[in-house]
């Protein structure tokens, strides 16, 4: 039993969050770190350390959000430590070719099997622009599917159907309702765009008949990461694959978030897929922002400059000092035993949480598998779509859930489409703290 752990006295962060209003949008430069998500406002965090986290008031929390799964080695790991400050001392970035980046693609490809070359970006949402600029270009087709739920960035043609809306407001699996996440996008930006439910194979095969031909490209998560963490069923990535295949159309493996996690080559390893493109972020920079897009040359060299190039430009691709760190994290993550471990720790958080939900008699579900898993407030014995989660899902129990954690010194999103992540940083006592402060948290739990 570990001892109870008090964070609630949060004054200097509400301090901050009021001074940051006169500056920033919200107070915060992302809805989903700021009032929208936690209530009545952020915990303002200062500083870290492996798997633990400081906010203002100098309250310290184990910290299973990891940048949204961006730390796959923790806070402030001495190695990536070292290798940051020699790089900045001897010059972060030229905006020019350097050994850096070699390096980094280099390792990228050893530990990718589906990267005959690499093109470093930097964000996730820079990367799938890409991805998806490449396949029109490719195939000369422009037509798309996208998945109901699934979030690949902020570009506009993107941007539909990657929120949670009432059951009512859906639309029939087989006709969708088309409802865009923001404003400022013009509709006729979505008339290239076919959209589908994710995790039904027959479903899948009825799309594809119908829209197969005219499609450049079919983009996916491979484990549904923006409803929390919904896995495929049995054989569906495998059936993507062959229809994608079938009818001409690329499959852009979207790895932003799985990439570098579930093991060395992403769930494309894991799951023996081998897409046409995939992209990454996140782990891959271990809290360096980047993107990168990898796939066959074929592909990739339409890049290479011409009349008819796919054009990428960018000041900050291949940013020295993410490269050393890129590299330095991806040396890490080869080691032995690091993915058998990742792989134990989080079947332990997953196995100690569903003890405490059954032991309570808390109608809930954990779902998931190793680093990264997701708790789910219903009656339901699985979470197998975006459909299923709008409709049986309780998000806000979730998030009274999550605040009762952050009182007792758990850091986690209140945000119930996100998902817990393991870093390499994390310990079995780590564990267990979390196990008993969600067994405290049930029982306050109204």
């Amino acid at each position: 039993m570990t001892q109870a752990v008090t964070t609630r006295n949060r004054q200097k962060s509400r301090e901050w969050f009021e001074r940051a209003q006169q500056s920033l949008v919200e107070g915060v430069n992302s809805p989903s770190r700021g009032a929208a998500v936690y209530a009545p406002g952020p915990v303002v965090l200062e500083r870290g350390l492996g798997s633990h986290v400081w906010d203002a008031d100098g309250n310290e929390y184990v910290d299973f959000m990891m940048s949204f799964g961006a730390l796959i080695q923790g806070h402030a790991h001495p190695e990536l430590v070292a290798v940051v400050s020699q790089a900045m001392a001897e010059g972060s970035h030229f905006a020019a070719a350097t050994s850096a980046e070699v390096e980094a693609a280099e390792r990228f490809r050893r530990m990718v099997p589906s990267a005959e070359v690499v093109r470093f970006a930097n964000t996730g949402s820079e990367a799938t622009m890409l991805a998806l600029r490449l396949a029109r270009a490719h195939t000369g087709r422009t037509r798309f599917l996208k998945f109901e739920g699934h979030y690949h960035g902020w570009y506009d043609p993107f941007c539909l159907n990657g929120h949670s809306h009432p059951p009512e407001q859906l639309g029939s699996p087989e006709n969708p309702a088309r409802i865009p996440d923001s404003e400022g996008i013009p509709p006729s930006t979505f008339d290239d765009v076919v959209l589908a439910p994710w995790n039904d194979a027959a479903m899948l095969e009825r799309v594809i008949r119908q829209h197969g031909h005219e499609l450049a490209a079919v983009i996916t998560e491979p484990i549904m990461a923006n409803m929390g963490c919904i896995p495929p069923r049995e054989g569906y990535l495998q059936r993507l694959r062959e229809l994608t295949s079938e009818c001409g159309a690329l499959l852009i493996l979207d790895e932003v978030v799985t990439g570098f996690r579930y093991a060395p080559g992403g769930c494309q390893e894991y799951y023996s897929i081998r897409p046409d493109i995939s992209t990454f972020g996140k782990a891959l920079g271990a809290g360096f922002p980047v993107g990168a897009v990898a796939g066959p040359r074929a592909i990739l060299d339409r890049m290479r400059w011409g009349n008819e190039m796919v054009l990428h430009y960018g000041t900050f691709n291949g940013h020295r000092l993410t490269m050393k760190v890129i590299a330095a994290n991806l040396d890490m993550l080869s080691a032995d035993r690091t993915y058998s471990r990742l792989h134990a720790m989080g079947d332990t958080a997953i196995a100690g949480l569903r003890e405490v939900f059954r032991r309570r008699k808390v109608k809930a579900i954990v779902q998931g598998f190793g680093p990264m898993f997701q708790i789910y407030f219903t009656e339901r014995d699985a979470i197998h779509d975006y459909r299923d989660y709008c409709a049986y899902v309780d998000t806000q129990r979730y998030s009274r859930f999550v605040h009762l954690l952050l009182d007792r010194g758990i850091y986690m999103t209140p945000s119930n489409g996100l998902h817990w992540i393991i870093s390499t940083a994390h310990t079995e006592p780590d564990i267990q703290q979390l196990v008993e402060a969600a067994d405290q948290a049930c029982g306050e739990l109204a």
